[in-house]
């Protein structure tokens, strides 16, 4: 039941506090607000200003990772559901010109950042920047080139310049962030992972990993609002839903035009199981949609319809749920494959509960042919031979 908005591992932006007006301030907002072509704009202003500075080939190298992300729909799927939900996200398929062009930024920013290292090993804005490559690669190694050992190994390596700012300023409580999601991430971790060389000494701690972002999140100062967004999703994975609505609200109140908070926003409440607020909010989703309102204007009909469905589905409002994922399985537009797969299977999984058996095998016939590698095709494999059955699902 739980989906997530935010991609893990994840390692936001890091940089020295910004002017309000700069090209930088500016980007960011728009990147919190889905706004990704505009912040792409302002960042490469940034890096036209300043080559030299590592911040913006970081942000640069994260805006085009996102884009992708958000055009796959992979910022709003179920991201962290399962047993090792570190291990099965599905690939992404960037086109080799952004393929090259993050490669290009990464590489750059480790080269300023190796660069002023060099001159001077405890500077610690180098070791901020090149700690934030190396996450940002490992997120794009994670989710795009799917080289799980790869991913860890960079994630390990952004961990191990990070904790070297904390140790030179124990009040950078900014530079814990990435501490704090290493620790969640390596405690997920299936046992013989951790038996990785790389990782010796990093044990792992999902419950310190949580503390640590809590903090970040209160005390930060540029990644506050990045751990505000991975603390929404490490409480929707921890099942402690109630713990992520206010800051939910405090993110809606900064980002009015980001519509993925809001769809999360439903998804917690329908988790806390008020049905009328999940449903409220998707409301909100559409008739902002219908008033063109910023962030909204474009936000597909199909997506709408699928979260009223898949709340519906929760509460066994079922003869509704069928109508509105049948307008989305039905829709001639092109959904995307996270949205589509679930659809379909969400489907299969309403017409077992009605005992409609024959309909329930062409739903999961068109959930496993519509993404074949997706984790909800997975799935319905499994209920071709054994039908789904509400009370299988935690």
């Amino acid at each position: 039941m739980s989906r997530f908005w935010i991609a893990l591992p994840a390692a936001l932006l890091a940089l020295p506090l910004l002017a309000q007006d700069s090209p930088d301030a500016r980007g960011l907002n728009h990147f919190y607000s889905l706004e990704y072509d505009q912040a792409l704009a302002e960042f490469e202003k940034a890096e036209q200003q300043n080559p030299q500075a590592i911040g913006p080939h970081n942000h640069v190298a994260q805006t085009l990772l996102y884009r992708e992300m958000y055009r796959n729909g992979a910022l709003e799927t179920e991201l962290v559901s399962g047993n090792n939900p570190f291990l099965r996200r599905a690939k992404m398929n960037p086109s080799p010109a952004i393929e090259k062009r993050f490669s290009d930024e990464i590489q750059r920013a480790l080269d300023l950042a190796n660069a002023r290292l060099a001159r001077n090993p405890n500077d610690t804005g180098a070791l901020y920047g090149r700690g934030a490559a190396y996450a940002l690669r490992a997120n794009y190694e994670f989710l795009v080139r799917k080289a799980w050992r790869d991913a860890l190994h960079d994630a390990t390596s952004a961990r191990k310049d990070h904790n070297r700012i904390t140790e030179l300023e124990p009040s950078n409580y900014d530079a814990r962030f990435i501490q704090g999601l290493h620790d969640y991430v390596v405690g997920s971790l299936p046992w013989h992972w951790r038996l990785l060389g790389f990782l010796v000494g990093f044990h792992g701690d999902k419950d310190r990993g949580i503390h640590t972002v809590e903090e970040v999140a209160r005390k930060g100062s540029n990644n506050k609002v990045d751990a505000e967004m991975l603390l929404c999703a490490l409480y929707r994975r921890e099942e402690k839903p109630k713990q992520a609505i206010p800051l939910l609200e405090d993110l809606l109140r900064r980002f009015p035009h980001n519509n993925l908070l809001l769809f999360e926003e439903a998804q917690m409440y329908s988790s806390l199981g008020n049905k009328d607020k999940a449903i409220g909010a998707i409301e909100r989703i559409a008739a902002m949609k219908q008033g063109g309102l910023p962030g909204f204007a474009d936000v597909p009909w199909e997506k709408i319809y699928f979260q009223l469905g898949n709340i519906e589905f929760w509460y066994n409002d079922l003869d509704r749920a069928i109508e509105n994922l049948r307008k989305v399985t039905a829709s001639r537009n092109e959904v995307d494959l996270n949205t589509g797969v679930l659809a379909w299977m969400r489907l299969g999984q309403i017409y077992d509960m009605k005992n409609r058996r024959a309909e329930a095998l062409d739903a999961y016939k068109h959930a496993i042919a519509f993404a074949p590698e997706a984790d909800a095709a997975r799935e319905s494999r499994g209920y071709m031979s054994s039908p789904y059955r509400r009370e299988k699902q935690s």
